[in-house]
């Protein structure tokens, strides 16, 4: 049996991408390890098919953080038998291209983003010449690798000759349970960071008879907690901060609209393909979201929201205005999503996962 190391430097507890991926991979027969981290507020794990490691960090953020969690990544890693190791995004990216070269074993790469191009980088000129010449040395060196995008992909391509394959991060395809929707209620569930449009979603909210809940937690979460204050929408906009997997696909599925948006800025952004924009498909609910590429290619096969470029508040709340007033709108996109989940779902995307490492071995 292959022994196969994932790595990232987040909690494990609401990483439902990387749960799929190694769900999928110790069923088609791989041990399977994926590391991260252990926060302050860190849950207890729940018992999976795989094995589940935390590494404790004294430091929490920032380049002290990033610099103590790779060497203790490096140091577990070192004294552990594997047949292959996957670094996921740019974060985890050194330790596993060292720990490849001295154990001469495969290494794999999983970009879920453009990491340098994500808005807290591009827009910090120190940050980004440090990631940017990690990327530069590393990722060229990884000749194995999947990515969330076509438009990505093409860029990894572009910048450093490398073919990665496409494996979109889509849900696993479940029963919908009985609706109990008991008020019109809009759902941003994700990230909450920098280059999400919160300072514009926000505002727009004061123009919108509905309330927006947001699931999720991160490095923008001060800054819209005094963007709702200076708006006085403290009655209107309500954070639930990190939610168990299990307990937000019922926020999903119970939630009218949902937001898929992102500024553009930097290529991360403008070329992405979130994880909120599938789940709000495979629970039925139509969107707003941002017109680009990715999306609108899915979006021109499947009308499953109303794209928007425009990110002013005054246009976001028009679009949200009309998804919850004109209900023949809402019901053809709400169909159209019944459709697309049969589509898009990660019983036909971990087709492509498994083969992609079934090949590796070869």
């Amino acid at each position: 049996m292959k022994k196969i190391y994932l790595t990232v430097t987040n909690d494990l507890s609401y990483d439902q991408r990387m749960q799929r991926i190694c769900l999928s991979l110790a069923t088609a027969g791989y041990e399977v390890v994926l590391v991260g981290r252990k926060l302050p507020k860190s849950t207890l794990l729940d018992k999976k098919p795989f094995s589940q490691v935390r590494l404790n960090c004294w430091f929490l953020k920032g380049k002290f953080f990033y610099t103590e969690f790779n060497l203790r990544l490096f140091f577990y890693l070192l004294f552990k038998k594997a047949d292959a190791i996957c670094a996921i995004d740019l974060d985890t990216i050194l330790p596993c291209l060292f720990i490849s070269r001295i154990k001469k074993i495969p290494l794999i790469y999983d970009a879920h983003e453009l990491f340098c191009e994500m808005k807290e980088v591009i827009t910090r000129p120190s940050i980004y010449k440090i990631w940017k010449k990690i990327e530069r040395f590393s990722v060229p060196k990884f000749k194995n690798g999947y990515t969330v995008s076509s438009p990505i992909a093409d860029e990894f391509k572009k910048m450093y000759g490398v073919e990665y394959d496409v494996i979109r991060n889509v849900p696993l395809l479940s029963e919908l349970f009985p609706s109990t929707k008991k008020e019109k209620y809009i759902l941003y569930q994700g990230a909450v960071n920098e280059g999400r449009s919160f300072e514009t979603l926000i505002p727009a909210m004061k123009y919108v008879d509905s309330k927006l809940i947001i699931c999720g937690d991160g490095n923008f979460m001060q800054q819209a907690n005094d963007l709702v204050k200076k708006n006085n929408l403290e009655n209107k906009i309500i954070f639930k901060g990190m939610i168990a997997p299990d307990e937000l696909k019922k926020y999903t599925q119970n939630a009218y609209v949902g937001v898929t948006l992102f500024e553009n800025t930097g290529k991360s952004n403008y070329y992405s393909l979130g994880n909120r924009f599938f789940d709000y498909i495979n629970a039925g609910i139509p969107q707003l979201c941002v017109g680009y590429p990715a999306y609108e290619e899915i979006n021109n096969e499947y009308k499953i929201a109303l794209l928007i470029n425009d990110l002013s508040p005054e246009s976001i709340s028009q679009k949200l205005n009309n998804l919850l007033g004109n209900d023949v709108l809402y019901d053809e996109l709400k169909n159209n999503c019944m459709k697309a989940r049969d589509v898009y779902n990660w019983q036909q995307e971990e087709k492509k996962l498994i083969y992609f490492y079934n090949q590796l071995f070869i």
